[in-house]
């Protein structure tokens, strides 16, 4: 029995799909900025995580956040 190179790949591809020709034309990164504007992934540290258990309790807080920074806001302002 014939051993097999280590090119040779172990797939299931059809002949008519040559991989060498399909992957000189690609172009790295096509859509990236695309990807990127539809995405807003944050990661959180281990520490903070175990605090959440869910994205919405992390939701539910940063919209605290956001309220009580706009009443810090509000005070300075009063106060200046």
């Amino acid at each position: 029995m014939k051993q097999k190179s280590k090119h040779e790949m172990d797939d299931e591809l059809r002949p008519e799909y040559d991989l060498k020709k399909l992957l000189k034309s690609g172009v790295r990164g096509k859509y990236a900025e695309q990807y990127k504007a539809g995405t807003n992934l944050v990661l959180l540290a281990p520490d903070v995580a175990k605090a959440f258990p869910d994205e919405e309790s992390v939701n539910e807080a940063l919209r605290l956040v956001i309220q009580l920074s706009k009443i810090r806001k509000k005070i300075k302002v009063r106060t200046t």
